[in-house]
């Protein structure tokens, strides 16, 4: 999770939040989680941390909940907003120190599938991704075991967490067990293209050349034209568990990949994204340079730089695909099959705090 900009709006919801309490029924029982057989089940949810529908209803509100910051006015969806596909159209986020983030905050969808988070890959579980900006000093600025004391001291966090977990001990671990939860249920797979792949929508002119041109490799010698994104993107959750140099920069100012695993040959690499939503998520790469999706295209058109990491699948020596302009258009008309517009307004994943501030007399 990465911070983003704080209004005077969320700092009201923070001192209101406090005082909120349960007073509708929790749900209780397993979760069951909905997803196209297409997506397969390639997934490790710990035995320690089944999903349950009270450990989501309790992921859900420490996710929305700004009093887990040390200036109390910032909470994970500040930086994850649903309206975004959960992340902040800014390029580099502000923490509590009203310092920038080195790097984009992503989007959180479809983490169910997702092996290694951030953008270098450090983390390999959500309960410890979750945790990662509560203690970073410039995110949300809290010592280890901080936010634990701040939700034992509410009315009604305690009763949740015993519902949960048994005891009304409240733990860091516990914290990022639930905010986890709730994170492995932010599923999108009712796109236009989801529609596509079940035979249920019927691709324009643009569209279809846009999936040509998405799908395939380019080949001068076979006159083929192609912008090979599905090598990176590709299958129904419209990315590929990898991470690759792109061409940013000859001599990558942000090592990536290699600050975790000290190989220099992963210098400059950065965690594949998915493309679900990408017409939402702007600003684009690990450090939010490209503001649209016209930059990006233009960037794998011409402006791909050589560098002894960069991807095999990139034409450094010819900086780029050299699409035409018609070509982009089509591309991006293709990629904005991919906005699910079930996924950003399902209230399941909206702020809970919200709804229960405005039903409150």
């Amino acid at each position: 999770m990465r911070i983003g900009h704080i209004g005077l709006g969320l700092a009201f919801v923070a001192v209101l939040a406090s005082a909120w309490t349960v007073d509708e029924p929790v749900p209780t029982g397993p979760y069951a989680l909905h997803y196209p057989a297409s997506f397969g089940g390639r997934f490790t949810i710990p035995a320690d941390n089944p999903t349950t529908q009270e450990g989501v209803y309790l992921g859900r509100m420490l996710f929305y909940e700004p009093s887990i910051s040390s200036t109390k006015t910032i909470s994970c969806a500040s930086c994850h907003q649903q309206a975004r596909a959960f992340t902040d159209g800014q390029a580099l986020s502000v923490g509590v120190t009203g310092k920038r983030t080195q790097r984009n905050s992503m989007s959180l969808v479809n983490l169910l599938w997702v092996r290694q988070l951030f953008w270098d890959g450090r983390s390999s579980s959500l309960e410890e991704q979750a945790l990662v900006p509560m203690a970073h000093p410039d995110e949300m600025g809290l010592a280890p075991g901080e936010a634990a004391q701040v939700l034992q001291k509410t009315t009604s966090y305690p009763a949740l967490f015993k519902r949960v977990f048994g005891s009304d001990t409240i733990t860091d671990a516990r914290i990022g067990k639930a905010i986890a939860q709730f994170e492995r249920t932010l599923i999108s797979a009712n796109s236009p293209y989801d529609q596509y792949l079940e035979g249920n929508y019927k691709l324009t002119e643009s569209e279809q050349r846009g999936l040509q041109l998405f799908n395939v490799a380019p080949s001068m010698e076979r006159n083929v034209r192609g912008g090979n994104c599905a090598h990176c993107h590709g299958g129904p959750k419209l990315y590929q568990e990898l991470f690759h140099n792109n061409g940013l920069e000859q001599k990558a100012t942000d090592s990536g990949r290699q600050g975790i695993t000290g190989l220099e040959l992963d210098h400059g690499r950065f965690r594949v994204p998915t493309l679900r939503n990408v017409a939402l998520t702007a600003p684009y790469m690990h450090d939010g340079r490209l503001a649209t999706l016209n930059d990006v295209l233009d960037h794998y058109s011409e402006h791909i730089l050589a560098s002894p990491t960069l991807s095999r699948e990139l034409p450094g020596h010819t900086n780029g695909f050299h699409l035409t302009a018609g070509e982009k258009t089509d591309l991006i008309a293709f990629l904005h099959l991919f906005t699910d517009s079930t996924f950003i307004n399902n209230p399941k994943f909206g702020n809970p705090h919200l709804t229960s501030l405005t039903t409150k007399k």
